[in-house]
């Protein structure tokens, strides 16, 4: 009897308490308790926040499809043909096999303009003797307009028209946190489309060639593999902001970063590359470092935003303009300068004789300037360089910049590059190897020293730096 009275009084006791949350702990504020399961979830999918008038602004779930179908059609596939491939070949391929064959490497590229201009990266097509472009599956054979080591940028030229040219968005007002897309070509599976957002803006990772580096990167945690270098990263209106170029992997596939270079560099790239042929450099006339808490420490710096002049070039636009070594700069433009990166690519949007507006620190002291900005040898006007190409001497000679000048302490010389299989080879010279005197003489013109050294029999002196800045002297008895 007394085990029934207990359990009766539980009853009532479970009754009762489920009356007291349903009629007083229940939530009722919202007023949409009845509401079925899912649209209470879709409700939730909803943000809310106030604006700055007080407001309350409701923020929808992104879509990438108006982007992908924006973007999509002006990307490329780029096929890559570099001469032939021997790994694999033996004796038994006389036989049984099709014998050695030409080297195939791929990646993505970009449709800039209705009329075949097409924008990708230098290491998609290096070392191609044919590059072929396939777009809606018809095949183009591509010209190589022009390329530059130093972002990493290349353009190529296609016999076309009314191609669906993509439309330009600004790398300078991307935002961190901001939904991209990639569109590219990984792993050969064309017109591939990745989401994610912007990680990094100005990010140096190390990786570029080039007497000048210019390294900006736009991170982004959008997969990227092999075969999307080349291809567009694209905001989420279709926009192209930046050039897929890297990957930070130890695989060689991705791993959670990638890198772009920002769309309003590589747009001004190219654009020299097809206007004038080459990149026309614009150069302040100094050599910059970040500041590290180790550095702000030393020189008294109460900041770590900025750059710290660590070298004026002699005769250089900062020089001309009053700034010395181991000034700060803070602001280009009216720019923010936080680190390298963001010097670098504020720089890279002028022209030779463009004059800026500089903000530096001088220990406790803020002063402005205007600079005028000078091209590699030290003028402001458009650049021409000057080179001599030669298949007897397997090499590319160019005349040497004003920085390098200043570098070695020098004033005239030719440099070595593009070095192949040929006479400079077999004499023991390689790339970036600067000729200052041939015989005792002077030299100065590319075209002069190809053309003597083609000629010339007898004994040959040949004075210089090697690659290192290390002083050569070399002679040689040659038929």
């Amino acid at each position: 009897m007394k085990n029934i009275k207990l359990i009766v009084m539980a009853f009532i006791a479970g009754i009762g308490g489920a009356w007291v949350y349903q009629s007083f702990l229940t939530d009722t504020t919202l007023g949409e308790s009845n509401f079925p399961p899912q649209e209470l979830y879709s409700r939730q999918k909803v943000s809310y926040e106030p604006n700055l008038d007080g407001n309350v602004v409701s923020s929808s779930p992104v879509s990438f499809i108006e982007a992908s179908e924006l973007s999509t059609p002006s990307v490329v596939f780029i096929k890559n043909f570099s001469g032939t491939d021997y790994r694999r070949y033996s004796i038994f391929d006389y036989f049984f096999g099709t014998g050695p064959n030409q080297r195939v490497s791929t990646g993505s590229g970009v449709i800039m303009s209705q009329d075949g201009y097409i924008i990708t990266n230098n290491h998609v097509i290096e070392r191609a003797e044919t590059i072929e472009v396939v777009h809606k599956k018809r095949t183009y054979q591509a010209k190589l307009i022009g390329t530059d080591k130093n972002t990493d940028i290349a353009v190529l030229k296609i016999e076309a028209e009314n191609l669906p040219a993509i439309k330009k968005g600004s790398s300078r007002d991307l935002r961190i946190g901001e939904w991209v897309i990639a569109v590219g070509n990984p792993f050969n599976l064309t017109s591939t489309v990745t989401a994610g957002i912007v990680s990094a803006k100005e990010r140096q990772i190390n990786i570029l060639g080039g007497d000048f580096p210019l390294e900006s990167f736009i991170q982004t945690d959008a997969p990227i593999n092999p075969g999307n270098s080349g291809g567009a990263l694209v905001n989420t209106k279709g926009e192209l902001v930046g050039i897929n170029t890297a990957i930070l992997s130890r695989t060689g596939s991705y791993t959670g970063y990638g890198f772009a270079v920002p769309v309003d560099i590589a747009m001004k790239i190219a654009n020299d590359l097809i206007k004038f042929g080459e990149v026309q450099k614009a150069l302040p006339g100094v050599d910059v470092v970040e500041i590290t808490p180790e550095l702000a420490e030393e020189m008294g710096l109460n900041t770590l935003d900025g750059v710290i002049v660590t070298n004026v070039l002699r005769g250089g636009a900062a020089e001309k303009s009053g700034i010395q070594k181991n000034d700060v700069i803070t602001k280009i433009e009216g720019y923010d300068v936080t680190g390298k990166g963001s010097f670098e690519e504020v720089l890279s949007y002028y022209y030779p004789g463009d004059k800026l507006n500089v903000a530096f620190q001088r220990k406790s002291n803020v002063k402005n300037v205007e600079l005028t900005l000078q091209n590699l040898n030290g003028g402001t006007g458009v650049l021409k360089r000057e080179f001599y190409t030669s298949a007897l001497l397997g090499a590319r000679l160019e005349a040497i910049n004003a920085i390098e000048k200043d570098r070695l302490g020098i004033d005239n010389g030719v440099k070595i590059v593009g070095l192949t299989r040929g006479y400079l080879r077999d004499l023991g010279l390689n790339n970036g190897f600067v000729l200052t005197q041939i015989n005792g003489k002077p030299v100065s013109s590319p075209e002069n020293v190809g053309e003597f050294l083609e000629k010339f029999s007898g004994k040959l002196l040949l004075e210089g730096f090697a690659p290192n800045g290390q002083p050569f002297m070399q002679s040689y008895s040659v038929r």
